[in-house]
């Protein structure tokens, strides 16, 4: 695979991941081989009545110290102190990146500052109710709130800190901050085409020799109570109703006949992406090659996606960007959002890129549901480690074919990889992204 694009070589030489599967590749690669879900009983609001009542939880995450992997000294110390203007995306994403770093060789070993930066996505970051509780009953007599008092009496009762909880720049400040990497430091707010872009972005900057290595990947919830409200206003759930019995296990079903809807999660995926020079000369482990990158953003004139066009336009980008044939895609790790449409729309886009000899599909959204911008990087990951391993994930709970979804669903262990793989993503406005990614030499 010789890329057509001018420029450095590119590698991935760490991972790290906080996931309702696990928050060590092992413990992540163990869940997905075994075929376990992360998706369980959840009501955010206490409210048992509202739609919201599964989701793929990252338990094994409490935001304490510990959880950060391996540190010492001064950064330990640091991060432990700035734990307070964390929310629980911002915790999740200096957590991934943390044991991305220490994957890479880079735990207690600085990186050159100045050679090593940041690229991060994130959803929205919204606050959580009881940040206004205060300021709100400040401001109310009876059962009715005072508006016109919020500026002059409201506001100042909010935490003066409030708004460092929440600002979607803050994951990659404080990752750039604790292990002074000095380099380029950008955040991207795109939704569930977070982390995919900025791994492109990522790998444009180190390709081009402005970095030597970058810390890439995203962060995101469906899950905290502000974002769940906005999740049962806006997206297709999977229905409560079918999956008491089976468990919440059975509820994430992409591209299978049966799919009721999307399930909610949380996580965070991180990547250090390296010049292939710097890494063989000091002897790294290599996950895989990023050879190529494409994006499109495709939707009609009422502003909704037409990601069938997008996801078709970037996959064809990133092969052409890389000098590789379809035929040459050892298997492709879908979107597989399990609703309605989405998922018609992105099986007619790689039936449109591989025709009727499509690669084996994955989709690891099955196993945890989708964890907002998180999500990208965390299903990458899954395909490096099938890479490593040998095998596929099974797309869980695929058990009726679509007829409208014709995609080369993996539904039995062993499946090979292959040497190259197709990532995607993409979001309900029509943002695409895909990265494709050739098995270490």
């Amino acid at each position: 695979m010789s890329a057509v694009r001018a420029g450095r070589r590119v590698v991935i030489t760490g991972v790290g991941v906080v996931s309702p599967l696990g928050s060590s590749p092992d413990d992540y690669w163990q869940a997905l081989a075994e075929g376990r879900s992360g998706v369980v009983a959840h009501t955010p609001l206490d409210q048992t009545d509202l739609p919201l009542r599964i989701a793929g939880l990252a338990t094994d995450f409490a935001g304490k110290i510990d959880d950060f992997g391996p540190l010492e000294g001064p950064r330990k110390k640091a991060i432990r102190k700035g734990l307070k203007v964390m929310c629980r995306e911002t915790q999740m994403a200096v957590a991934a990146a943390q044991h991305a770093l220490a994957d890479a060789g880079f735990g207690e070993t600085p990186s050159e500052p100045e050679a090593t930066g940041v690229v991060l996505g994130s959803d929205y970051m919204l606050s959580m109710p009881e940040d206004y509780k205060t300021a709100i009953a400040a401001c109310t007599e009876g059962d009715a709130m005072d508006f016109q008092q919020w500026g002059g009496t409201g506001l100042g009762e909010m935490n003066p800190l409030w708004m460092l909880l929440y600002l979607p720049n803050m994951p990659a400040s404080h990752i750039a901050i604790y292990n002074d990497l000095r380099g380029p430091n950008n955040s991207l707010t795109m939704r569930e085409a977070s982390g995919l872009m900025a791994i492109g972005e990522a790998f444009r900057i180190v390709a081009r020799g402005h970095a030597d290595r970058m810390v890439a990947g995203a962060t995101g919830t469906r899950v905290m109570p502000m974002q769940a409200i906005h999740v049962m206003q806006t997206d297709q759930l999977a229905h409560p109703a079918t999956d008491g019995e089976a468990g919440p296990a059975t509820a994430c079903r992409p591209f299978d006949l049966g799919r009721t809807g999307m399930v909610a999660g949380e996580g965070s995926g991180m990547v250090v992406v390296e010049d292939a020079e710097s890494a063989a000369a000091r002897g790294a482990k290599v996950y895989g090659e990023v050879v190529g990158f494409g994006a499109s953003q495709v939707c009609d004139r009422s502003l909704n996606g037409q990601n069938d066009v997008a996801l078709a336009n970037a996959m064809t980008a990133a092969l052409r960007d890389g000098g590789v044939a379809a035929r040459e895609i050892g298997h492709v790790n879908a979107h597989g959002l399990a609703t309605t449409d989405s998922d018609k729309q992105e099986a007619k886009a790689i039936a449109a890129v591989f025709g009727e000899d499509s690669p084996p599909v994955v989709a690891p959204k099955s196993n945890f549901g989708n964890l907002g911008a998180g999500s990208g990087v965390v299903e990458l990951v899954a395909s490096l480690l099938a890479l490593e391993h040998g095998a596929l994930p099974r797309v869980l709970n695929y058990e009726t074919p679509d007829p409208e979804c014709p995609v080369n669903a993996v539904t039995a262990d062993g499946v090979s990889p292959g040497n190259s793989l197709l990532a995607v993503s993409a979001t309900p406005q029509g943002q695409a992204a895909a990265l494709c990614v050739a098995a270490a030499k």
